[in-house]
């Protein structure tokens, strides 16, 4: 579990579930993340980031709220098929919470753990080009421009911006 000013980052409960699948069903917020999921893949999800951050001490996890416990997304490390040999950190926030910042502190608590705690030598951001509130948030944490690829998700090709933050640049 990490904190921040303002939220807890912890594995996903029971209570969450609702909420992440909430989320996950709105075309808005999955807009630029492939198909809206259903209430079960959503559970899959959650129990498989679970399992994972058990495993690695890292992951996609649930974002909560300090001041009420109120559930606003999930953001983390993840290790994904396109780049696998580098870490990929990435938000998904229930749309009332965008524009509040919530995305870039539970990002950046993320990279304060993938420099400082796990010594990577850097960090990825992957998104569809065309999503730029997630570009912005790239930027906000200091992230630059890596590259663009035409990249592959549930057999659909999409158009990526691939954004990336070298350790030394975090420190400075």
């Amino acid at each position: 579990m990490r904190t921040t000013e303002r939220l807890v980052l912890r594995p996903f409960r029971e209570s969450d579930l609702e909420p992440w699948a909430v989320l996950n069903a709105d075309p808005e917020v999955t807009r630029y993340l492939g198909a809206a999921l259903t209430r079960e893949e959503s559970e899959r999800v959650a129990a498989a980031v679970n399992a994972a951050y058990e495993r690695n001490g890292y992951g996609f996890l649930a974002v909560e709220r300090r001041a009420d416990g109120v559930f606003v997304g999930a953001a983390g490390l993840s290790r994904e098929e396109f780049y696998p040999d580098d870490l990929e950190i990435g938000w998904r926030l229930a749309r009332e919470y965008w524009g509040h910042g919530y995305a870039t502190e539970a990002a950046a608590s993320w990279l304060d753990y993938a420099f400082r705690e796990a010594g990577l030598p850097r960090v990825i951001a992957v998104t569809d080009t065309p999503n730029v509130r997630s570009i912005a948030v790239m930027r906000r944490l200091g992230m630059r421009f890596d590259h663009e690829a035409v990249l592959t998700a549930d057999g659909v090709p999409f158009d990526a911006t691939i954004y990336s933050l070298k350790a030394e640049e975090w420190r400075r």
